[in-house]
């Protein structure tokens, strides 16, 4: 392992800079500023890679912010980046902007489906994708994962009779949000044959792709399915790997020529253009000293997961097994406790803010996620508030 790059154990203060993880807090979960703990937005508590402050620092010199022209060295990052770090080639005119991928995401539901259409959701998953739906008019299709020794899995056979001729689209969460699953090829084959039999659009959020625990290895879709493309909508973004979520930039990735001309012409009607800094940024961070960065951060949270996940001690709390993302998912249920119950003492007992499973849709009752990508002294105090609020 080489020198570390980045003091991952620095506290950076982050309240009073607009910061929605810490300066929300009090507001939304009434955990107070002033001795609270901020777990629940998925950013991280570090600083990007020193490529991307250098990025931003030549825009600062040259002092003009205009628009970005000639995206060829920024498609070539992204080029670069999946070939190397992802065993994926693409070709650079198979890639759209969007203004990250809650955005990616609603674009795709406006694109390939139409009000009242069912999507499904594979569900608990990410709380933005039923808000987008809902907000589109659009039907959420629950379909639930089963768990097994632990883990979640998907229960493919069971989901067929939940789906009706108006169902068009499926969402994957890939490696999935909250769980922290790193779906097998098998596993994302049968995806792909779900889709296919019900001639649904496959949209496969891979965001998490990057954030991958040592032993683990993501596949993404076109790899373990390449008989999928035809249908597939493919979703990245430096924001989550990297740190830099207020960039708001995403990745849509579309090989189909059919798919990609009605993506295109919807991005183009609304008028869809990309944001200059999270190109530059991108620029930079997929690049060797990204990779490096990356490498050493997941090292550093999963030294955070094995601190944490001793809360597993406590009588009724059980830390799923984290395989990838930055994102503990806790069980609650064998404490007998309620949803209400849990939240006062997360929230009010040990002033932890962090999400909590409800809002993940069904199955996520019972418990809590909490975001792990911040210095160690803050996981250790979190551990120990748990303790006594949960002993």
């Amino acid at each position: 392992m080489s020198e570390p790059i980045v003091d991952f154990d620095e506290v950076i203060e982050r309240r009073g800079t607009h910061c929605a993880k810490w300066d929300l807090m009090e507001q939304i979960y009434q955990v107070p500023l002033d001795n609270g703990i901020a777990m629940w937005v998925a950013d991280m508590d570090f600083r990007p890679p020193d490529v991307a402050r250098d990025a931003i620092e030549r825009m600062l010199g040259h002092g003009i912010f205009g628009y970005y022209g000639d995206e060829r060295a920024y498609r070539a990052s992204i080029q670069w980046w999946m070939t190397r770090r992802h065993n994926w080639q693409i070709e650079p005119e198979w890639v759209f902007s969007t203004h990250g991928l809650v955005n990616g995401t609603a674009l795709c539901i406006d694109t390939f489906s139409s009000p009242g259409d069912g999507i499904v959701l594979f569900t608990p998953v990410y709380h933005a994708f039923a808000r987008v739906i809902a907000a589109a008019d659009r039907r959420v299709v629950e379909c639930p994962l089963t768990e097994n020794g632990g883990i979640y899995e998907l229960a493919i056979e069971s989901y067929d009779p939940l789906i009706d001729a108006n169902t068009t689209m499926a969402i994957l969460c890939s490696p999935h949000n909250p769980g922290g699953r790193v779906w097998t090829p098998d596993e994302l084959r049968s995806v792909a044959r779900f889709c296919r039999r019900h001639d649904l659009i496959l949209v496969s959020d891979e965001i998490h792709h990057d954030l991958v625990m040592p032993g683990y290895s993501h596949v993404p879709m076109p790899l373990a399915a390449p008989e999928t493309v035809d249908r597939l909508v493919m979703m990245t973004a430096v924001t989550k790997s990297f740190n830099l979520a207020g960039a708001h930039t995403g990745n849509v990735i579309i090989e189909d020529d059919s798919l990609r001309r009605r993506f295109g012409k919807r991005i183009e009607a609304l008028g869809v253009s990309p944001n200059s800094f999270g190109l530059y940024l991108a620029e930079a961070v997929y690049s060797p000293e990204g990779a490096v960065w990356v490498d050493q951060l997941m090292q550093y949270v999963d030294g955070n997961r094995r601190i944490f996940d001793t809360i597993s001690e406590l009588p009724g709390l059980r830390s799923m097994p984290l395989e990838a993302t930055y994102l503990a998912w806790v069980s609650f249920k064998a404490t007998g406790l309620t949803d209400a119950q849990i939240s006062r003492r997360v929230l009010r007992e040990a002033r932890i803010a962090a999400n909590l499973g409800y809002t993940f849709g069904s199955g996520g009752e019972g418990y809590v996620r909490f975001n792990l990508a911040t210095p160690r002294s803050r996981v250790v105090e979190a551990v120990e508030r748990l303790k006594r609020a949960f002993s």
